[in-house]
């Protein structure tokens, strides 16, 4: 906690202590009954256990929630593709505020829902905006947002429990190779409902970056409100002990 603490004044003094200058974006869809999971998982349920005046003349209002850890903006921990890695409570919390880097293949992607981040594509995202340092956190643009809350459109097709016939689209194997080899990066995070593409069997960039200990968020809301650098994330998922993941409250400080 020290170090975070230590982070954030260093970062305010590089910031001329002025936050108020600096926009914050929320990049995180709400939680109701349209919040879309994955088919297969448990999803988000709402109830109010209590809701109005009590006796006693006071308002009083409390409801109880539950869902799967993988719905809706959320974390995905290393330990949810990657054996003894961390836990969503062992993540390092300083992991999850840094520099954002934000590549937009959305033009690719409309005319191809199941496109795939490419090397390619980061090699042209750099030759523009320089390359991506250590310890970066890259989002990858889609334009999926367009289709949320949208299942059908979101995912491909919204059979109750069938994972089958998704499409979206996702990371590539070598995509996701490159950047835990050569960037080392610390996060990913994408807009759609997961960082392998509907039609992925293997999950196969889960599998690589979680067995880096690379964390990933999905569903990530308004990438297209971010530059392609200069932005500063702040990615707050909820402290699951053992957790595979959890619902996360996602921002983005920019100039």
């Amino acid at each position: 906690m020290f170090r975070l603490v230590l982070f954030f004044l260093c970062a305010g003094m590089a910031w001329g202590n002025d936050l108020q200058s600096r926009k914050v974006i929320d990049l995180t869809y709400s939680f109701n009954g349209q919040t879309i999971y994955w088919p297969t998982a448990k999803s988000f349920q709402h109830e109010e256990a209590a809701w109005g005046r009590t006796e006693a003349g006071y308002w009083y209002s409390s409801s109880n929630i539950s869902a799967s850890e993988h719905g809706g903006t959320h974390l995905d921990a290393p330990i949810h593709f990657a054996e003894n890695r961390w836990t969503s409570d062992q993540i390092p919390i300083e992991r999850f505020v840094g520099n954002a880097f934000v590549i937009d293949i959305s033009q690719n992607c409309a005319s191809n829902s199941d496109y795939t981040l490419a090397v390619d594509d980061i090699r042209k995202w750099e030759a523009q905006n320089g390359k991506l340092p250590e310890a970066g956190i890259v989002l990858v643009h889609t334009g999926w947002g367009k289709f949320w809350p949208d299942k059908k459109k979101y995912l491909g097709d919204d059979t109750p429990g069938k994972t089958d016939n998704l499409h979206f689209p996702g990371f590539s194997k070598e995509a996701a190779t490159f950047l835990v080899e050569e960037r080392k990066v610390k996060g990913v995070g994408i807009d759609t409902a997961s960082l392998d593409p509907g039609t992925s069997k293997d999950f196969i960039a889960h599998q690589i970056f979680n067995e880096a200990n690379v964390y990933g968020l999905e569903n990530v809301a308004n990438l297209e409100r971010l530059p392609g650098k200069g932005a500063w994330l702040i990615a707050l998922p909820m402290k699951i002990e053992k957790g595979t993941g959890g619902p996360a409250r996602v921002i983005a400080l920019v100039e």
